[in-house]
C-alpha cells in the first residue's frame, strides 16, 4: 500500500515538473532559427526541445533500421548473428525434446520409437556423442544390430567417447559368439578405463575361457588394485588361476612347473580341495611326506573330500589295511563328525573286514544321508557280518536309484561336473564350482572316486555273477589303482570290479 502511494506521489512530480518546464519554455524570449533552402523557421524554446527530441528518435530508429539490416544481410551470408542465434535456439529446443522423447523411448522398451527420436535429435542438434550413443542403444533394441555398430564405430573418433564405443562392440562381439575379438575390445576398453569393474569382469572371464591364466592373473590384480574385489576373494581366485596353469603344464609334461604352480596355488588357498591335492603329490614327487601329509590335513580340516582321502593314502601305498585304519585316524580326529569322514573309516573298515566298526563309522548316515554310497557300503557291511544275499540286493537295489551325493556342482546354473574345472563348462562362469550335494538327482556319477571302494581299491569279486553287475552299475573304479584286501597293490595293473559283498 505505502509503495503504490509512493510510485503515484513520483509520477504526479514528475508531471509537475514537466509541466513547471514547459512553462518555463513558453514564456522564455528568443528561440531557435533554422535556415533551410532560402526559407528561415524560427521556434521558440518548448518547440526547439520538442524538435530535438523528435531528431534524437529518428536517429535512433534509423540506427536500428541499419542494425537490422545488417544482419539481415550476415544472416543470409550464414554468420552468426542474433537472428541466427534465435532459429538455432529454436532448433535446440526441438533438438533436445526429441532426444528426451527418444530416452523415455528406450526407458520404455520402444526401440523403434526411439530410433526415430535419435534421427530427429541428430537432425537438430549438433552433439554426435549424445545423438550417436542414443542411436546404437536404440538400434540394438530395435534389432538393429548394423546400424547399432556403425555408431559405436562413429563413437571411437572421439577421445571422449571411444571407452563407449569399445564397450559397445565388445558386447555386440560377445553376443555374436566372436570371443577372440571381444577379447582383444576387453584388453582396450581396460587400457582405457582400468578401474571399470563391468571390463574387468569381462575380460577376466573370457581370459579363462580362453585359458590365458597368466592374462588372467594380471587382471584379478588389476581388479584388487581398484578396489573392487576384497582381498580374501583375490586369493582364492589366484589360487584358482595359478591351479588352472599347474594343471595345463602337468598335460605338457612340466612336473617342475606343475609342482611349483600346485604348491603357489595351496599357498594361496589351502582350502581349496584340487590345489591341495595336486600340491601333496607334488610334495611326494618331490619325497617330502611330511609336507604333503601337512598340506592334506590343513585341507581336510577346511573341507573333508575324498580327493584328499586318495591322496592320502598314496603317501604310504604298501602298508596293510589295519595299518591304514589306524594312519587315516589323523583325519578322522580333525573331522570326526563329518560325513566324509564317516564314509571313508567305514570303507576302511570294511576293507580291513571289521565289520562291526563300519557300521558304527557309518552311524546315522543310512537314516539322515541315504546316498548310493552309503547304500552300498551298507550292503557290503551285511554281505560281511553273513547276510542272506536277498538283504544285500536289497540294499544294492536302493542304492541304483539314491542320489549320488556331493558332486562338484556349478552355483551359478547348478550343473554338475565330472571334476573340478576352473570354469563351468555349462554357463562359462569362472570360480562358481561347490563341492555339495545337488538339490535335483543327477543322472551320472560326478567323480570315480566317490563309491566303494575309495581308498583302499577294491576288495574280493562278487560270490555271483547277479551281484557283481549290480555293483558294477553303480559303482565307478576306472581310475583307481586297485589293492589287495592285504592292502598290497594289484600286480595285474587293471582295475578290478567294485565288490560290495565281501565274504
Amino acid at each position: 500500500m505505502l509503495w503504490s502511494l509512493l510510485k503515484i506521489l513520483v509520477f504526479v512530480a514528475l508531471v509537475a515538473l514537466i509541466a513547471f518546464g514547459a512553462g518555463i519554455l513558453m514564456e522564455t524570449a528568443g528561440g531557435v532559427q533554422i535556415t533551410v533552402a532560402g526559407t528561415e523557421y524560427t521556434l521558440g524554446a518548448l518547440q526547439s526541445v520538442l524538435a530535438l527530441g523528435v531528431l534524437v528518435l529518428s536517429v535512433w530508429i534509423f540506427l536500428k533500421l541499419l542494425t537490422l539490416l545488417v544482419a539481415t544481410l550476415k544472416f543470409l551470408n550464414g554468420d552468426e548473428t542474433a537472428m541466427s542465434r534465435y532459429f538455432d535456439k529454436g532448433r535446440e529446443r526441438k533438438g533436445y525434446q526429441a532426444l528426451s522423447d527418444g530416452m523415455m523411448a528406450l526407458a520404455s522398451g520402444e526401440g523403434r520409437l526411439a530410433l526415430t527420436k535419435a534421427s530427429k535429435a541428430a537432425r537438430y542438434l549438433d552433439n554426435p556423442q549424445l545423438t550417436d550413443l542414443l542411436t546404437a542403444q536404440a538400434a540394438e533394441m530395435a534389432g538393429d544390430t548394423h546400424k547399432a555398430a556403425e555408431a559405436y564405430k562413429r563413437l571411437l573418433s572421439d577421445q571422449t567417447t571411444r571407452f563407449v564405443g569399445v564397450r559397445g562392440i565388445m558386447k555386440q562381439k560377445l553376443s555374436e559368439g566372436d570371443k577372440d575379438t571381444a577379447l582383444q575390445l576387453a584388453e582396450k576398453a581396460l587400457a582405457l578405463r582400468p578401474k571399470h569393474e563391468e571390463v574387468q569382469d569381462t575380460l577376466l572371464q573370457l581370459q579363462a575361457q580362453a585359458e590365458d591364466w597368466a592374462g588372467a592373473r594380471k587382471t584379478l590384480s588389476a581388479k584388487l588394485k581398484s578396489g573392487s574385489l576384497p582381498r580374501d576373494v583375490f586369493k582364492r581366485r589366484d589360487a584358482v588361476l595359478a591351479l588352472s596353469a599347474s594343471r595345463e603344464v602337468a598335460d605338457e609334461a612340466a612336473s617342475l612347473e606343475q609342482r611349483e604352480q600346485a604348491i603357489e596355488a595351496n599357498r594361496l588357498s589351502p582350502d581349496l580341495v584340487p590345489a591341495a591335492a595336486m600340491a601333496a603329490r607334488a610334495y611326494l614327487e618331490q619325497g617330502k611326506k611330511r609336507n604333503a601329509i601337512k598340506v592334506l590335513k590343513k585341507a581336510w580340516e577346511a573341507q573333508p573330500h575324498p580327493d584328499l582321502a586318495h591322496v592320502f593314502a598314496e603317501v604310504e601305498p604298501e602298508e596293510t589295511a589295519p595299518q591304514r585304519v589306524k594312519r587315516f585316524d589323523q583325519l578322522a580326529r580333525l573331522k570326526p563328525q563329518d560325513d566324509e569322514t564317516r564314509l571313508v573309516m567305514a570303507e576302511l573298515h570294511i576293507v580291513a573286514e571289521d565289520f562291526p566298526e563300519a557300521r558304527r563309522a557309518l552311524g546315522d548316515l543310512v537314516e539322515r544321508a541315504p546316498d548310493a554310497r552309503v547304500l552300498t557300503l551298507m550292503a557290503a557291511i551285511e554281505k560281511g557280518e553273513g547276510a542272506d544275499n536277498a538283504v544285500t540286493q536289497a540294499w544294492l537295489a536302493r542304492a541304483l536309484t539314491a542320489p549320488r551325493g556331493p558332486q562338484w556342482l556349478c552355483t551359478n546354473c547348478n550343473h554338475i561336473h565330472a571334476e573340478w574345472a576352473p570354469v563351468c563348462e555349462h554357463c562359462t562362469s569362472f570360480d562358481t564350482l561347490s563341492w555339495q550335494r545337488p538339490e535335483t538327482p543327477e543322472v551320472a556319477s560326478a567323480t570315480g572316486v566317490h563309491m566303494l571302494p575309495l581308498i583302499t581299491g577294491a576288495t574280493a569279486a562278487a560270490d555271483s555273477a547277479s551281484d557283481a553287475v549290480v555293483v558294477q552299475d553303480i559303482v565307478d573304479v576306472e581310475d583307481i589303482e586297485p589293492v589287495s584286501p592285504e592292502g598290497q597293490a594289484s600286480d595285474s595293473g587293471e582295475p578290478k570290479e567294485a565288490d560290495a559283498a565281501k565274504a
